[in-house]
Order: structure tokens, then sequence, then C-alpha cells
């Protein structure tokens, strides 16, 4: 055989093995869409710290809780909450059998989908808007409305479903946190059955680990079959302190990683680290105006200011979207 030719196939060999150790390497990463850096690295070290049997701060499986909040952590919240949005077009259906509401506040401003005054709504008239909106109908009813709605509503910056609007990252980070053992719960002041019509298919979590907001319900008769009816009143909405105390009553146990984005994910990144152990405490921060939107302490929706003096303060994961994240929807091509 000729050198050049011997040289050939050896140049050949080692591009080879080079293109497998890439592949490999691409392969293993778990966290694709976040760029290598201090964000990444700390979830990385902090997952194989409690999963690893060798390590001090090793957590059996069955104490391997996670708790995410859902807007503005999982997917986007503006310009304005999406299951408030989802309030704001039923309101029209509500009008016809209530026309009286066509001229009261907050429903008159949902009519006019007058997002400056619904963004800078009190907490008494976004709960009176969603509870009425959302009650008096069963839940099999109420189920089929956001079915609906998803498959034909879309967002007004991006005219896509809404659903598509999942941050590509934090779907990496569930897949993630699975695949090492964690059992995955949404905390959230959404409505939980809003939630549970479409984010077992689209985050892989089923309806029992999805805690949220929840209406009062009654047990009524429908076609001569047992039915519940959604009563259009708040028996519990889960936001700021209400988070721990759901999480203790659903769930039973502390988890040991929460993640959130705004002040009204404080109480539970704070019981979830005020334990003992290794723990993670992860806040998303909206800095990216391009690909998505910038905002925090002055903002309405998403309002982080507290939770952010307390990330700074206890040294908390804050992650920056701009910087750590290469994109932020399944739909976005990397940079």
């Amino acid at each position: 055989m000729h050198r050049a030719e011997t040289d050939c196939r050896r140049r050949l060999l080692a591009a080879v093995v080079c293109a497998i150790s890439i592949s490999t390497a691409v392969a293993s990463d778990p966290l694709p869409s976040w760029n290598d850096g201090t964000s990444k690295q700390r979830i990385v070290d902090f997952v194989a710290s409690v999963t690893s049997k060798e390590s001090r701060w090793h957590v059996p499986v069955a104490e391997r809780i996670a708790t995410f909040d859902n807007d503005g952590t999982l997917w986007s919240e503006y310009p304005i909450y999406f299951p408030v949005q989802f309030a704001v077009d039923l309101t029209s259906q509500l009008v016809v059998k209530h026309p009286e509401l066509r001229t009261r506040q907050p429903f008159q401003a949902a009519l006019e989908n007058d997002l400056k005054r619904l963004t800078n709504i009190n907490g008494a008239d976004l709960l009176t808007l969603i509870s009425t909106t959302h009650g008096d109908m069963t839940v099999h009813e109420f189920r089929a409305k956001v079915s609906t709605w998803l498959s034909v509503a879309r967002h007004p910056r991006f005219d896509r479903p809404y659903t598509d609007l999942v941050f590509q990252p934090m779907l990496e980070l569930l897949g993630y946190l699975r695949a090492n053992k964690f059992k995955i719960y949404i905390v959230s002041g959404g409505d939980i059955e809003f939630m549970r019509v479409w984010a077992t298919k689209i985050y892989g979590i089923p309806p029992e680990q999805i805690i949220g907001s929840r209406l009062k319900t009654k047990l009524v008769k429908r076609d001569g079959k047992p039915a519940l009816l959604r009563l259009p009143e708040f028996e519990f909405f889960n936001n700021a302190e209400g988070k721990p105390i759901s999480i203790r009553k659903v769930i039973g146990r502390r988890p040991i990683a929460a993640f959130g984005n705004s002040d009204g994910d404080l109480q539970m990144l704070q019981w979830a680290t005020a334990a003992d152990g290794k723990r993670l405490a992860l806040i998303v921060r909206h800095t990216d105006r391009k690909r998505e939107w910038s905002y925090d302490r002055k903002a309405n929706i998403g309002h982080l200011d507290k939770a952010l003096d307390e990330a700074i303060k206890r040294k908390w994961l804050v992650v920056d979207m701009k910087r750590d994240w290469k994109i932020v929807y399944p739909f976005q091509s990397k940079r």
C-alpha cells in the first residue's frame, strides 16, 4: 500500500472518529438548547449530586420531587396571561346569557380586548372575570371549550397556537429530570382544569401531578348521569403563600427543586429551599426582547421584584433567557 493511500486512510479514520465523538457528545447533552455556562452547569451538578449513590447529597427516588410554575416559567405569559386571554375570549359568549355584564368592568374591557386595562386589573376583578367565564358549566363542558379554543386561537405576536409558545430549554429540563427519576408537578396559579386539558401532551405531566387554582364544584345530574358542575366562585387561588399549602396537601413532600419566574413563586421557592440537604431554586428571568419579552421589576404581568432580591441574597439560580438559552421556542432556529 502506498504511503499516500495509508495517510489518506488514517486521515479518514481520524475524521470518522472525530465525527463520532462529536455526535456522541451532542447526543449525551441532556440540555442541548442551553448555552454552556454557569446556569447549565449548576443544573447538571445539582442533578448529579442528588442522584449519585456515592454523593453525600444523594436523595432517594421517592423524595426527588420537583415543582414548576407554568405561566412565564414553562411557557410565555405576554401580552396577557394565556388563561386570562381564554377568559377574555369567553366573555362574548357569557354576555349573550347575561347582557347586563356588557357595561360592567372587567367584562367591558374583555369585550373590547382592552389589554391596557386588563393588564392593570386588580386581583378581585381578575378573579371575577375568570370565575364568571369559567364557571356555571360541567367539567366536561369546560374541557371542551378549552380544547376548542386551543385549536383555533392564535397568539397575536407570533400567529401560532398558544401551546407552541412553550420554552424548549424547559422542555429539555423536564425530560432531564424525568430521566433521573424525578417526579414533576406543575404548581400554578392557573385554573387546574384548564391546564389538565393540554399539559400532559405538551409537558408529559399527568393530570394528577397538576396543581392549580380551583373553582368550587358540586355533584349534579345531567341526562340522568352524575356530573361535576363548576360554580362561578373560587375555592382556592393557588398563588404566593397558597403554593406551599397546596404542595403539602397534594404531594405530602417538600420539593427538593422548585422553578418559577415571578413574585408569585417566591414562597414556593423559599419553602423548597428551607430544609436540609441539597436544594435547587431556579428563576427564569425574561431578558430577551427580540425572541420573547424583557420585563421584571416594573411589570404588571410576571412581576419579579422581591423574588429577584431573595435570589440574589440566597444565591439561587437566576436563568437569563437571552444569555443562557440558544432558542426560546421549539419553532425557532438556533443562533
